[in-house]
């Protein structure tokens, strides 16, 4: 837990300032602070940073920066949906830009097939009516075997795919 040179925090620090300004919603002064970070390789790879600098990109609408950061640095799981959203609402905004009018249900369709998200954001594993191949094959194999399960039954379901019970009733 060292101190970087000349700056007085921790890259631990620098990482939760990111993600409470993040969580805040003060994405000015994130940028702001993001701006003044030392030019230290160690802190810029930092996925905590690299993942505020991709929120502030897309907030002043700079989206090339946005796709330059979310192409060439591999994030965790967990941070998936947030970057996945991002990329998406980045490249609805600029169709809509070009089109110069909002995207209907089938231009979100074009424009997500037209700009796969790259695999540093994403699993692999396709979706299909917004369910993953893997829960889609487990609900298939459930249902042949037992069509009118029990509401015990429907739980384990939904634990077993990690879908809600909700989602399982679709």
């Amino acid at each position: 837990m060292s101190m970087l040179p000349s700056f007085g925090f921790t890259q631990e620090q620098v990482a939760c300032v990111c993600e409470v300004l993040q969580q805040g919603g003060n994405l000015e002064r994130l940028g702001r602070f993001l701006w003044s970070l030392p030019a230290c390789d160690h802190l810029h790879k930092n996925e905590s940073v690299l993942k505020a600098k991709a929120v502030v990109a897309f907030h002043r609408g700079n989206f090339r920066e946005l796709y330059k950061i979310l192409e060439s640095h591999q994030f965790s799981p967990h941070n998936h949906p947030k970057l996945q959203q991002l990329w998406l609402k980045a490249h609805y905004v600029e169709a809509e830009k070009l089109r110069g009018r909002p995207l209907g249900a089938v231009g979100k369709y074009r424009v997500r097939r037209k700009f796969p998200l790259p695999r540093t954001i994403w699993d692999g594993e396709e979706t299909s009516y917004c369910f993953k191949e893997k829960s889609r094959g487990v609900l298939r194999e459930w249902y042949a075997h037992n069509p009118y399960p029990s509401p015990r039954e429907k739980r384990e379901l939904a634990e077993a795919t990690g879908l809600t019970t909700t989602q399982r009733k679709h």
